[in-house]
């Protein structure tokens, strides 16, 4: 009785479907058209830019004679611009305060050594202002500048902030290491 019954609503659909004519259509998109692309990049860049021209005045950039700066030859000068905001994080940090130009210069070849060694990229050295010098001139920062500039693994340094130790710090930074 079952089979019966279904042979009959097969015959059924047949008779209804009899001068129905079937699409003919080969062209049928199995998946949703991809959207254009869009250069988010290059607008967060222009944006990036745009952002920079309009920001505020930055006093890092101003030069008074009692900065130091140095930037060995090669070096980027977005990471130097970077060095100078402070925007490195500072890993290490090396104080000189109270120390004799010997103990100093020992003191800045293995702290240097040892943060390149470790692949430190950025460091901090304190020198002071010279002020508890005899001549009361700054007698190991004139010595850092030029043990820095001999160094090889040195890229560049420069004055600290003010709120870093200003004139009396240097930031560092150092190349990666192999």
């Amino acid at each position: 009785m079952a089979k019966q019954k279904l042979e009959s609503e097969y015959a059924l659909f047949r008779r209804a479907m009899r001068d129905v004519k079937p699409l003919v259509c080969d062209k049928v998109r199995l998946e949703t058209p991809r959207p254009s692309p869009i250069p988010r990049q290059k607008f967060l860049e222009e944006a990036l830019i745009k952002q920079e021209m309009l920001s505020e005045y930055d006093g890092s950039e101003l030069e008074t004679g009692e900065e130091l700066l140095f930037i060995r030859p090669g070096t980027r000068h977005g990471e130097v611009r970077k060095l100078r905001r402070g925007n490195f994080s500072i890993l290490a940090e090396l104080d000189l305060h109270g120390m004799r130009v010997p103990t100093a210069y020992t003191a800045v070849k293995e702290f240097l050594h040892d943060c390149y060694h470790y692949n430190i990229r950025c460091v901090r050295i304190v020198h002071g202002k010279g002020y508890g010098s005899w001549q009361k001139q700054p007698i190991l920062k004139v010595k850092l500048s030029r043990w820095l500039r001999q160094h090889n693994a040195v890229l560049a340094f420069c004055s600290a902030r003010p709120v870093d130790g200003g004139t009396g710090a240097v930031y560092v930074l150092l190349r990666k290491s192999q």
